[in-house]
């Protein structure tokens, strides 16, 4: 295990995980959480728990990886970006690290790979939180579309972020910049384009676990959505509150995609009150 020193939060730390050289940040101690980013294009596991690492690492060990084809973690060459491939990955993290059972928060598509560990290998899952989740069948959005169709510019950059937020404030041309320079990073955007090839419904549905295996989960389950989502609609969250037997829903309006972000400081403390029951 080595510590990258290039000058950049997003990077932290490396762990060969079955042979791939893995970029994931390990803040705190204590009981571990797993952070499980989202799919946007450029996105890191720092950009996306920037604001949660830092609250939830005061009482918990806190571990945030860049996963497969994302940020700062290796790239292999043909590699086939999938469900199967981004869970395996994970799942090698947590042996990489001697980790046996860990809580799991899963942002958006990284909701559908904790609903994957959890479901396959439920005796390594304590607690689990979806926010914004894929998981359950649904039509795609416009929004959705986007974000998995981006073509790097920046006027496109700045259109994406403002259907993540619903509050526009958060959002400006420099923001913009930033993450098109991350997404247009040598190897980024070839990698990104080849995870969603549209017809990108068929990301959505290879994304989907079954529902008989979501409705066996027997942990505490958090599910927290923004009201105002335009990337994945609340009916997931609501079905998924439908399926998971031991499952409470708390909604944050006036909210889109963000909101560990949007709403952080709400979003942290009920995160950290509900790891802590």
């Amino acid at each position: 295990m080595t510590t990258t020193t290039e000058q950049t939060p997003e990077i932290a730390k490396t762990i060969d995980v079955n042979g791939i050289a893995t970029n994931y940040h390990d803040v705190g101690e204590g009981a571990p959480v797993v952070l499980i980013h989202g799919s946007g294009p450029g996105v890191t596991a720092w950009a996306n728990w920037r604001t949660t690492i830092p609250a939830l690492s005061s009482q918990y060990r806190v571990i945030a990886p860049d996963i497969l084809g994302f940020g700062y973690t290796e790239r292999p060459d043909g590699v086939e970006y999938n469900s199967a491939t981004w869970t395996d990955h994970l799942v090698g993290l947590l042996d990489a690290l001697g980790l046996d059972k860990v809580s799991i928060v899963g942002n958006s598509f990284g909701g559908s790979l904790a609903l994957n560990i959890a479901t396959k290998y439920p005796e390594r899952v304590d607690r689990l939180v979806l926010m914004g989740s894929v998981g359950v069948p649904f039509d795609i959005t416009p929004g959705l579309d986007a974000v998995w169709g981006f073509e790097p510019s920046l006027p496109a950059m700045r259109k994406l972020l403002d259907v993540f937020a619903y509050d526009r404030t958060l959002v400006n041309d420099e923001l913009a910049e930033l993450r098109l320079a991350a997404a247009t990073r040598p190897g980024v955007q070839e990698a990104f384009s080849a995870m969603f090839p549209a017809p990108r419904q068929r990301g959505v549905d290879e994304m989907a676990v079954d529902e008989s295996l979501i409705s066996s989960l027997t942990h505490e389950t958090l599910i927290v959505h923004g009201r105002d989502d335009q990337v994945i609609p609340l009916s997931n969250s609501l079905r998924l509150l439908e399926l998971i037997d031991r499952s409470q829903l708390h909604v944050f309006g006036r909210c889109g995609h963000w909101v560990q972000i949007e709403h952080s400081t709400r979003f942290n403390s009920l995160i950290a009150d509900f790891l802590s029951e």
